[in-house]
């Protein structure tokens, strides 16, 4: 099993978005900053008055006294720190628990390539192959979509994995959605058609495309079932 248990946790409100990292939430009868460990705009989540889980910071001197971890959103648990699914692709993909990759030998996290880095680098057979992996969080009519704001980074990756590809290389992108309510996979073609057209030629020229869907409970994130990509 591709589990992630979270640290404590103690159940808020979220009031507002103060900037792009930074929500303000209600806790215990207080108001409270919190980080967002995410860059996504998360427009659908975050509303006010939407029930979220707290981590309290052991950082001193830190500017906001809470992490905030969890939404819950139309009766659905969605986890929205970003650096989650690395940490469970990183278990699959040390583990051998994840498919795809079962055979292949675990090199290491961030390898560099063209002034920029992967999430990871793996062995099969000798080969180089390279993986990046991408958190998605917005579901519509049972679709998981990425992105929810354009990404300039996340196109150049997918035009880095097609010119490996190209080249004879194994090279794959990894979709978590960190919620249990998509039944499939899909660029989001209405905020980033540019994105989009990326993943569909990189997919054309033999990158690997695949995603996950997550159980999210109060206590922790597990990787589920593949579901189907859509492009």
């Amino acid at each position: 099993m591709i589990h992630y248990t979270f640290l404590p946790t103690v159940p808020g409100v979220f009031v507002r978005r103060l900037n792009r990292f930074v929500a303000e939430v209600e806790y215990g009868g207080q108001l409270w900053q919190a980080h967002i460990a995410t860059s996504g705009r998360l427009g659908e989540l975050l509303v006010p008055g939407a029930e979220v889980l707290l981590e309290k910071s052991t950082k001193k001197n830190r500017r906001t006294a809470y992490s905030l971890r969890v939404v819950r959103y139309q009766g659905v648990w969605v986890s929205i720190d970003a650096q989650i699914p690395n940490r469970l692709v990183a278990k699959g993909l040390q583990e051998g628990l994840l498919p795809p990759f079962a055979e292949c030998e675990f090199i290491r996290s961030e390898p560099a390539y063209a002034g920029g880095r992967f999430d990871f680098l793996l062995s099969d057979a000798g080969q180089a192959t390279y993986v990046e992996v991408k958190s998605v969080t917005l579901v519509e009519e049972k679709v998981g979509l990425f992105p929810d704001a354009p990404t300039e980074r996340g196109r150049r990756h997918l035009q880095h994995l097609g010119d490996l590809a190209k080249g004879g290389c194994r090279s794959a992108v990894i979709f978590v959605i960190q919620r249990d309510d998509a039944e499939a996979f899909a660029p989001n073609e209405r905020t980033d058609p540019a994105f989009a057209g990326e993943l569909r030629q990189a997919v054309a020229h033999g990158v690997e495309a695949f995603a996950y869907r997550c159980q999210v409970r109060p206590a922790g994130i597990t990787l589920t079932e593949s579901v189907p990509v859509l492009v």
